[in-house]
């Protein structure tokens, strides 16, 4: 039944997986030793910084740079009327990864059109960070302004159906979901809206380039080397065999480091234009500006139900935007496919089009805001029907995909909520809205389902193992904070059977081979799919080599014999008299001579990794047809609201996932607390403003967008099943994506039942409640 690409021949108990190991990396990020982009030392380093269009749409007509080049330390100033030529980069083709969109398709400071409020229109670089920032206010420019369209609420009637595909599907249509709607004994026909936001990764973008001739080394805080590499390549009409991107520690994402912004082009542009490796660090305020943000969104959630509670019509409907210059759609509607055995299903989702800065992918992109509409529309149900939350839940739990009756891979939504009420305390909530109290604060509890579908991509990876019993791992993807590198030297050392300390695991540099980008909860699987196969490699290699001796223990025996431990091939278990048949792999290279030994999984030509995409891609097609895999789970909020003022406070929060195989459960519980906290800020505070007049972003700052601080976040009691899905490698399943969502629902739905009001509008903030 398993899917595990060439799993151990032999079922030993694993030694490392599973437990709570210490980050490899946690030394020297605590003691500050981890050397982030904005540090990367350089000789002869030169500072770059941004000035910003004031205009949503329109034509630069003058640009006066005089002042900005007088600052003392200027070494330039780049504009559209100075600027070296790049090539407008071409349309995602995610089959071969050759061609790769940016952020946005504006090619920057190669024209004089502007598209959205905060688009680049210079860059000043000086020998100083402070010389670069102050020139680039005195950058003056004047504009032959255009008619533009920037209110999304305004324009959200006009929206277009969202362009579908295999791997984000737009809608869906089962039976006559409107009908069945009207004839429901019961029913809730709602509207929410949230509004953008933006990621605010601890770590703002950053970016060192220094060209050789025509080899460039840069430096990014990106959550997609590869990526940015191959754009490079095309942007600036170079091989992309010479350009090295490295992104050896990157202080958070969230998707918001996936795309390629303005500042890295423009860095890289710089760096060219004045023969000296630049760094530029973006302020907070230029991330607001040219990085793209979640997404609003308008939702429609309709059910219909029987006197039984069983649902016969669900219908979500959304309107998301994307700027002109590009963005990508949000997946609004993804988890009410597989999430409720209705009899009647209507999916939509549109876009419209707006003259802004293109919006990206944010953590659970689609699911985070999706859920939230979704779960807060079924706890309305259940309080329409007086029916328990958790109970009409589990009566529409599906027992197959709703839409086309696939089977789910795996499953535990019912043992995560019983789970969850118990160790929660649920059945001492009292129904009635506003029943339950302390003093001055009305206390609530609500519940809210997590959802996030399971993508597994391809992966190219190396594993070396040496004579001295060190093993080496080498994989291009990224580290953002996951403990991805931690959990790969776990797995590989349970594969190989030796010591933990002695894996070290080597990423983030587009010299290693070509990995998936950090996004999608995909990474931790993809890369451990190869690496198991690598590892079964080197292990018959390595029993090749023993027998090809003809003095081996091994010699004689079939691989599917042996047990990789005690950092060697041994016959079953543990003998009587001590290890066992067998010898280590020390033993192993020693005798043939070697001083090491390498086995890989993907190839380094162009032709080869075409074939092992096109490969992986018919594998991916094949699995979506047979099976549904998610990570899911159940979120349980308290909150406490003040009955005088209306302010909110979280007093408790348990989640409980179906995530398959925990590789490290502090890393794991780590992932699922930092999306928890990312959805409580969703639900009560952050919210980006946008002037409905001219597309600028008002409160382009931490001051003024508010992310929870210490104060703002109780305890978060995480557990998880740890069941294994078997159609994935080792069992596992991502963790990073699906703690964010269900949380904005079950806030939403613990205010409620703690005041009896319904905010359908994030964010929840006191005015909603007074």
């Amino acid at each position: 039944m398993t899917q595990v690409r060439n799993p151990p021949a032999v079922d030993v108990p694993t030694k490392y997986v599973g437990r709570s190991i210490d980050r490899v990396d946690g030394v020297v990020k605590t003691t500050g030793e981890a050397q982030f982009t904005a540090e990367v030392p350089y000789p002869d380093l030169a500072h770059a910084a941004m000035a910003h269009s004031t205009i949503s749409r329109g034509r630069i007509t003058s640009i006066d740079t005089a002042a900005a080049s007088a600052v003392r330390g200027v070494l330039a100033v780049i504009t559209h009327e100075n600027a070296p030529s790049m090539k407008p980069t071409a349309a995602v083709n995610m089959i071969n990864m050759e061609t790769l969109a940016p952020g946005t398709t504006v090619n920057y400071l190669n024209t004089d059109e502007v598209f959205w409020n905060g688009q680049p229109v210079a860059v000043v670089v000086a020998n100083t960070p402070y010389a670069a920032h102050e020139a680039a206010a005195l950058v003056r420019v004047t504009y032959d302004e255009l008619p533009s369209t920037v209110d999304f609420h305004a324009e959200a009637p006009n929206a277009a159906p969202q362009p579908s595909s295999m791997i984000m599907p737009s809608g869906a249509d089962k039976g006559d979901a409107e009908a069945a709607l009207a004839a429901a004994a019961v029913s809730v026909d709602l509207r929410f809206s949230t509004p953008m936001h933006h990621h605010n990764a601890i770590e703002p973008h950053a970016t060192v380039a220094s060209w050789d001739g025509d080899r460039l080394t840069v430096h990014d805080a990106a959550q997609a080397i590869t990526w940015l590499q191959k754009h490079l390549a095309q942007k600036f009409s170079v091989p992309a065999e010479g350009i090295r991107v490295i992104a050896s520690f990157v202080g958070g994402g969230f998707g918001g480091k996936g795309m390629i912004w303005p500042g890295t082009v423009l860095t890289v542009m710089a760096a060219r234009a004045t023969g000296r490796p630049v760094r530029m660090v973006l302020t907070r305020e230029g991330v607001y500006r040219t990085v793209g943000a979640r997404t609003p969104s308008v939702q429609r959630v309709a059910l219909g139900a029987d006197a039984d509670g069983h649902l016969t019509s669900l219908i979500h409907t959304s309107v998301t935007q994307t700027g002109y210059v590009g963005g990508m759609p949000e997946p609004v509607t993804s988890q009410s496919r597989y999430l409720y055995a209705a009899d009647n299903i209507l999916l939509k989702q549109d876009v419209v089009r707006l003259d802004q800065v293109a919006n990206t992918p944010m953590r659970a992109p689609g699911e985070a805001i999706g859920t939230y509409a979704l779960e807060v529309a079924i706890d309305e149900l259940a309080h329409k029907m007086r029916i328990d939350p958790i109970e009409l839940r589990m009566r529409n739990e599906p027992k197959t995909d709703p839409l086309h009756g696939k089977k789910f891979s795996q499953r535990r939504l019912r043992e995560a909520y019983a789970r969850g009420a118990e160790q929660f305390g649920w059945a001492d909530r009292t129904p009635e809205p506003g029943s339950m109290r302390d003093g001055k604060w009305l206390v609530g509890m609500g519940v809210a389902t997590a959802y996030f579908p399971q993508l597994q991509l391809g992966a190219n990876v190396v594993v070396r193992l040496s004579v001295d019993g060190t093993v080496v791992v080498r994989s291009g993807f990224q580290e953002m904070g996951m403990g991805g590198a931690t959990a790969q030297a776990q797995i590989t050392a349970d594969a190989l059977g030796v010591p933990y300390e002695s894996v070290r695991v080597e990423y983030g540099d587009t010299t290693m081979p070509i990995a998936p980008m950090a996004g999608g909860s995909a990474q931790t699987a993809s890369i451990a799919a190869s690496l198991l196969t690598a590892c079964e490699k080197l292990k018959k290699s390595l029993l090749g080599l023993a027998k090809k001796s003809g003095s081996s223990p091994l010699d004689g025996r079939k691989f599917e014999e042996l047990t990789a431990r005690d950092g060697g091939l041994y016959v079953g278990g543990v003998g009587v008299g001590g290890v066992g048949v067998g010898e280590t792999y020390a033993e192993i290279l020693a005798r043939a001579g070697r001083p090491s030994i390498d086995a890989s999984v993907g190839s380094d030509t162009k032709l080869g990794q075409l074939a092992g995409n096109l490969k992986f891609m018919s594998k991916f097609v094949l699995d979506q047809r047979r099976w549904v895999k998610a990570s899911s789970g159940a979120q349980f909020c308290e909150v406490r609201v003040d009955s005088e003022t209306g302010e909110v406070r979280v007093s408790r929060w348990l989640g409980v996932f179906d995530v398959g195989t925990v590789i490290n459960a502090k890393t794991a519980r780590s992932q699922l607390r930092g999306g928890i906290v990312m959805g409580i800020g969703m639900a009560l505070s952050e919210e980006t403003l946008v002037d409905p007049r001219s597309g600028r972003i008002m409160n382009p700052s931490l001051s003024e967008y508010h992310v929870p601080v210490n104060a703002d976040i109780p305890r978060i009691d995480i557990e998880y099943l740890d069941d294994p899905d078997p159609t994935m490698p080792l069992g596992l399943r991502g963790v990073g994506e699906v703690g964010i969502t269900g949380v904005a629902g079950a806030v939403a739905n613990a205010v409620h039942h703690a005041t009896g009001r319904r905010v359908r509008d994030l964010p929840i903030t006191l005015d909603k409640l007074l």
